[in-house]
């Protein structure tokens, strides 16, 4: 079994689990001595306008075809079968598809293709929690007791601390209670307190707010939370929060259907019991319930550009003050704030999850959105740890495939983005 502790899969016993959420980021709970922020001018970001021509026009064919360069070299590095990319300036939007949806069939990757979005679904849950506390609906200083009992600590743990990953509550993902299920049958449905149940048995690592730890269930008490305080299904309050909001018309709660909407990529992995390093296994309908408020929802590539921004911005989601407090919540030049990451600049999450990765990054700076889905979370490069294909290039940097494409298009834009690299 392999399992990510954070932004790095640590080796544990057994065979392939890769990373079952990614994050990518260089990740602290201390904010650094020197006081910086990932974000400068936080207050311009959040008052910046969007210009007419980021959806109206086309993105020059200079820069166009710099960064199609970029991204169709990073993505013959990787052991994606195809991948979808996009970028949004002041200046217009370009879109692109590489690859194939579902080799076996001899279906192209389009820009419509609907994917896994994974941990990029722990941003809606963190924007849903900071809309209830700018209506004054919850404090994010609340302890998690006074929502969800039994929890260790939970009189001490903050909602802050779980969107920031600091309550030390263990992740459910890096037991074998949950592992030794789900590779056997990824078909098993997991209801969020068999989730939690799980994360609590091996609580806690540590004293609230002293360290950082990536885990799944602080996502998953924070879905609880937003459904104990408005009184509706999690899914309910993304659509009414998010989703409407935005206009996400091809962002969906799948709960515990295993259904694709169309257009959709197959998606393929290295991860469970049946897979080998010369043949994959297609998990484009393992059950996603298991992911829950931590990783559960499904959106194509129109959609996550429109949310990418208004993540970075919070506009259409959350007033200026909130979204201010959002960003300063970032733990200075590179960290993990309220469900949301930043290094280089870049505002936002990677998301990986058995068959699919994604990264969608706002660029505050230049008012910049890049987003990457693939239909493969297997690692490419010199990876110790991570599997790999037979065939692997051994590329001198080991990466998953989002990410790598991310960080070649980050660069084609001069605004490069350095993540920390997978083992």
């Amino acid at each position: 079994m392999r399992i990510s502790l954070d932004s790095r899969p640590v080796s544990t016993r057994g065979f392939a689990f890769v990373i079952l959420f990614a994050v990518g980021f260089v990740l602290t709970p201390v904010r650094a001595a020197d006081g910086g922020t990932c974000v400068s001018d936080i207050r311009q970001v959040v008052a910046r306008r969007a210009t007419p021509m980021m959806m109206e026009a086309t993105l020059p064919k200079d820069l166009t075809t710099k960064v199609d360069a970029a991204a169709q070299a990073s993505f013959a590095k990787t052991f994606t079968p195809g991948a979808v990319v996009g970028v949004r300036t002041p200046e217009g939007t370009w879109t692109a598809a590489y690859g194939m949806a579902d080799p076996k069939a001899g279906r192209p990757m389009t820009v419509a293709m609907h994917t896994r979005i994974g941990s990029v679904t722990k941003t809606f849950t963190g924007t849903v929690i900071m809309r209830l506390s700018q209506d004054r609906k919850l404090s994010l200083d609340d302890p998690i007791e006074k929502y969800v009992s039994g929890v260790p600590n939970g009189t001490s743990i903050t909602l802050r601390q779980l969107a920031n990953m600091t309550s030390g509550i263990a992740s459910y993902t890096r037991s074998a209670k949950f592992t030794d299920i789900y590779f056997a049958k990824p078909e098993t449905v997991f209801t969020p307190d068999q989730l939690l149940k799980v994360g609590i048995a091996a609580s806690p690592l540590f004293s609230p707010g002293t360290k950082f730890d990536y885990s799944n269930t602080n996502t998953i008490l924070l879905g609880m939370v937003i459904e104990k305080v408005t009184g509706k299904p999690v899914a309910e309050a993304f659509d009414a929060m998010v989703f409407k909001p935005l206009k996400l018309l091809n962002t969906s709660w799948p709960g515990q259907s295993t259904k694709m909407p169309e257009p959709y990529a197959e998606g393929f992995t290295l991860q469970g019991n049946f897979a080998k390093p010369d043949a994959p296994s297609n998990a484009t309908f393992w059950n996603p319930a298991w992911g829950w408020t931590a990783g559960e929802l499904i959106s194509n590539m129109d959609d996550l550009l429109t949310y990418g921004r208004a993540l970075g911005t919070g506009q259409g989601l959350l007033n200026p003050d909130t979204q201010e407090e959002r960003l300063k919540s970032i733990p200075g030049p590179a960290g993990y704030g309220i469900a949301i990451g930043c290094i280089d600049g870049w505002v936002g999450h990677t998301g990986e999850l058995p068959g699919y990765n994604t990264a969608v990054y706002y660029h505050a700076a230049s008012d910049i959105t890049v987003v990457v889905q693939t239909n493969s979370d297997i690692a490419s490069g010199n990876c110790a740890e991570s599997p790999t294909l037979a065939n692997d290039p051994r590329d001198s940097i080991c990466s998953s495939p989002a990410t790598r494409i991310f960080a070649a298009i980050t660069e084609a834009l001069g605004h490069k983005f350095t993540p920390l690299p997978a083992r």
